[in-house]
């Protein structure tokens, strides 16, 4: 009877335990089924264009060339614009940086529809080749010219060369100031001689070598030239020493003795 008493309080306190669990379980169960609906139903949720969609674009930088219309058209050559929990920013990033005049982007989102776009554009320093726009730090990149600032220096020189010839204008560029002059044309041909005119329309032709000490020469002789600078159609100075001067027509007849003059 005791036997028996026992077993049965044993088999009670294991059903009651049994129980106990499995309603704990079932509990657990159902909080997991709870979170996992939650979760699915917030992911479905923020995967919804309708519900976060970015709508907004806030155009930040020092622009000139680049306006908001300009981001906008790029962004829509995306196959798909996401939402603002789901879109890349470097796809937006690589999307803005493909605007002709844009040298940099940065971009973040803003909750809960927003874009902040920042922009650095390029700043034209020379026309290379005539139909590419060359930036302050010598990278080449395509834009509407015509947008540009006049006056810019037309730069010419073989594939590759664009940051030479940049380099070798900012050099000599000072050496014109003390006669007021400018650069408005230098080219590096394929002998890899040197060719310049200025801003008056006389035309400089260096050659290959000694290109510092051959504009160096060129500004003494201009000093010399005086009044009769005005009516110098080139100078040669493809020499060791000296220089032959080309003259406009109504100089030719004294371009003998002129030379004689001042060289």
């Amino acid at each position: 009877m005791i036997k028996a008493a026992f077993n049965e309080r044993n088999y009670s306190r294991a059903v009651s335990f049994v129980q106990k669990n499995a309603i704990g379980g079932g509990f657990f169960v159902l909080i997991l089924l709870l979170i996992g609906y939650l979760t699915y139903s917030t992911i479905i949720w923020m995967l919804d264009d309708q519900r976060l969609p970015l709508s907004r674009i806030i155009l930040q930088g020092d622009l000139h060339h680049v306006s908001a219309l300009d981001v906008q058209r790029a962004f829509s050559q995306l196959e798909h614009v996401g939402t603002f929990m789901t879109q890349d920013v470097r796809e937006l990033q690589v999307a803005a940086e493909s605007i002709s005049w844009v040298s940099h982007a940065a971009i973040r989102k803003q909750w809960p529809d927003t874009v902040k776009v920042y922009l650095t554009e390029h700043k034209a320093l020379a026309i290379w080749n005539g139909n590419v726009l060359l930036d302050t730090y010598g990278q080449l990149f395509n834009a509407d010219i015509g947008q540009a600032d006049d006056g810019l220096v037309k730069l010419y020189g073989p594939d590759g060369t664009n940051n030479e010839v940049l380099d070798t204008w900012k050099t000599v560029t000072p050496m014109f100031k003390e006669l007021e002059l400018s650069i408005t044309s230098l080219v590096l041909n394929d002998r890899r001689a040197w060719q310049l005119i200025l801003d008056n329309g006389v035309r400089l032709e260096l050659g290959k070598e000694s290109l510092m000490e051959r504009v160096k020469r060129f500004v003494n002789l201009y000093k010399k030239l005086g009044e009769d600078a005005q009516n110098v159609s080139y100078i040669d100075l493809r020499y060791d020493t000296g220089a032959s001067i080309g003259w406009f027509p109504k100089q030719e007849l004294t371009q003998e003795n002129l030379n004689d003059k001042v060289l």
